[in-house]
């Protein structure tokens, strides 16, 4: 069940919104939301609900002792023995076979592989349980008394399938006592409106011309649709996941809880620097806290920390060679930033300093989209005119005519252009007379058009994926 389906926007969401909202009792509403959550999780992974449950229950356990005890070496041992258990379930269904398949392309001999299927949402679980012991062994929360409790966080369904990556710091005291005003759900709801049209709207078209260009034969692609369908990937795979994080986001809202932003209109940066620290920042943040500044951060071997990091953070997107140039494509373009041009970059005019963001980020996207490294070669080779290839085609022509309109409001989209002038219409009409209530009423108007429209694309498409899903 995906939040952009027809059946979560008109069943399942409904009927949890509305028991949830009638019991008085805190209590209850938890029970409500962790029942909901089991049952959405299931409903896609039924068999493999039980690594989550058991996870959590690992890190519970290991959150108890070292809550409790008073030698540093059984905290320590805890601690331990909780990252291993916790990080081992996911190295057996994620990259086990990964490991398997490339022994045996060196041993004389084959090792059987288990083609276990990779539970949703593990990658994202399995850090925030990790979190979850990591800050009680800092004393930066005390440790959860009630199993049920830090389960609720762990499997809370509007972030457990593709996050944002929540700590259980940010929500520790919200599971214990929260109280959901009227225009906390209000704003959640335009919150998740908005990136349900950024996934329903733009994700899905863009995501199909992508498709169209680059999941084809790459022999017959020509540079011009080599560009148009790297650009069409750019901007789906942005709209895909930060569609995904705001209504996460607007969910939590309207639950009582408080989610970080996860995006920051990353495609705005004037460097990579800058776009790592706009993208995804929930997943960049935990590295940062949790590996980069534990390894020794900027104060020794700074280097190395920097290629633990990245290695990691391509490694984490998937068990594939791909994802791991995909990280140190990013390490050695941060350490260029950092070491060699990063203050010449500075002083260049803005314009300049964006399109050279915009573009790293594109070829970066190519390593990203294609696993398999012919066509990642085939693809490079055809975008920087390397291979036997032809400029463009009449297909090319029109559908980049067709489609022209639809980048372009993409360009706007990821932008603040649009927040910053809603923004001022609603602080004017705040200082007029009977603003409140014209504010009120263009917000319901907007939420309802937006609905409105979001279902009709749903109910026309037969493409809906959800990129983050394989990761």
């Amino acid at each position: 069940m995906v939040f952009s389906s027809l059946l979560f926007l008109c069943i399942f969401f409904p009927a949890v919104l509305i028991l949830y909202h009638l019991c008085p009792f805190l209590k209850g509403k938890n029970a409500i939301l962790l029942l909901a959550s089991l049952v959405f999780y299931a409903w896609g992974e039924p068999k493999w609900i039980v690594v989550m449950l058991l996870t959590t229950f690992i890190d519970y356990l290991a959150g108890v002792v070292i809550g409790k005890a008073k030698s540093n070496g059984v905290r320590k041992l805890a601690l331990a023995l909780s990252v291993v258990v916790t990080l081992g379930f996911l190295v057996v269904f994620k990259y086990l076979n990964f490991f398997t398949a490339n022994l045996n392309l060196i041993l004389p001999f084959d090792i059987p592989e288990t083609n276990l299927v990779l539970p949703i949402g593990i990658s994202f679980y399995t850090f925030q349980a990790l979190s979850y012991v990591i800050d009680v062994y800092r004393k930066d929360v005390d440790y959860q008394k009630n199993y049920f409790n830090l389960l609720l966080y762990v499997s809370m369904f509007p972030q457990l399938i593709a996050g944002p990556i929540v700590r259980y710091v940010d929500v520790a005291n919200e599971i214990a006592f929260r109280k959901v005003h009227f225009t906390d759900f209000s704003d959640g709801i335009t919150k998740f409106l908005i990136g349900l049209t950024k996934k329903a709207v733009f994700a899905n078209f863009v995501g199909k011309l992508a498709e169209n260009y680059l999941a084809g034969d790459m022999e017959s692609l020509t540079l011009l649709g080599a560009w148009i369908g790297i650009v069409a990937y750019f901007f789906q795979i942005y709209f895909d996941f930060s569609g995904y994080s705001d209504m996460a986001i607007g969910i939590g809202r309207m639950l009582g809880f408080n989610f970080r932003e996860n995006f920051n209109y990353p495609y705005v940066s004037l460097s990579i620097t800058d776009f790592w620290r706009r993208w995804h920042m929930s997943l960049s943040s935990f590295f940062r806290d949790y590996v980069y500044i534990p390894l020794g951060g900027n104060r020794r071997f700074q280097l190395r920390n920097m290629f633990v990091v990245w290695l990691l953070t391509g490694f984490w997107h998937g068990a594939s060679w791909n994802f791991v140039l995909w990280g140190l494509y990013y390490f050695v373009m941060l350490m260029l930033e950092k070491y060699v041009y990063g203050k010449a970059l500075e002083k260049l005019p803005k314009i300049f300093r964006h399109i050279y963001s915009i573009f790293i980020v594109i070829i970066g996207w190519v390593f990203f989209y294609f696993e398999d490294m012919s066509s990642m070669g085939k693809m490079f080779g055809t975008m920087f005119g390397i291979n036997d290839f032809a400029l463009y085609s009449p297909a090319d022509i029109t559908t980049l005519t067709n489609n022209i309109f639809l980048l372009g409001i993409c360009v706007i989209a990821v932008t603040p252009f649009m927040k910053n002038i809603s923004s001022g219409v609603y602080r004017r009409l705040e200082k007029t007379p009977n603003g409140v209530i014209v504010n009120g009423v263009m917000t319901f108007a907007f939420q309802a058009a937006v609905l409105v429209l979001c279902a009709a694309c749903l109910v026309g498409s037969t493409y809906n994926p959800f990129l983050y899903f394989r990761f």
